[in-house]
Parts: structure tokens; sequence; C-alpha cells
């Protein structure tokens, strides 16, 4: 039995669809590039600041494990 890499999916792209929120929006209210949250909402990112997910979190109301699983 082969033990899978487990790895964080970022599910960002739900949670705008649930708040209604286009990731232009997003982008305005946190102080990033529209690109940087499409790299986000891809799961193409290596990481995330603290300060940026809290960001996030506010503005849509959510926890950060509304937008990050494990699995």
């Amino acid at each position: 039995m082969a033990d899978q890499e487990k790895q964080i999916i970022v599910t960002l792209d739900v949670m705008l669809a649930k708040r209604k929120m286009r990731s232009k929006e997003l982008a305005q209210h946190i102080g990033i590039s529209v690109q940087n949250v499409s790299l986000l909402k891809s799961g193409k990112v290596k990481g995330i600041r603290f300060q940026t997910l809290t960001k996030i979190c506010d503005v849509l109301d959510c926890q950060p494990g509304d937008i990050l699983r494990f699995e």
C-alpha cells in the first residue's frame, strides 16, 4: 500500500461563489493583484501569508478552513 502525499487544496473559488464576489473585487478589498487571486484560486502558489489569509477571511466572513482543505 503506497502512501499518497497529502496536500492543501484551495477552495477559494467556492467561497467567492457563495459570497457572490468576483476575484477583482476580492483583490481590491485585500490589496493584492487579480493575478495573485487567480493563482491562489488555482492552487498554484506554494504558500500564503497569514496576513493575506486574515484579510481574505475578514472580507469573505469565513474561517481559514472554509477556503483551505487538507487531503
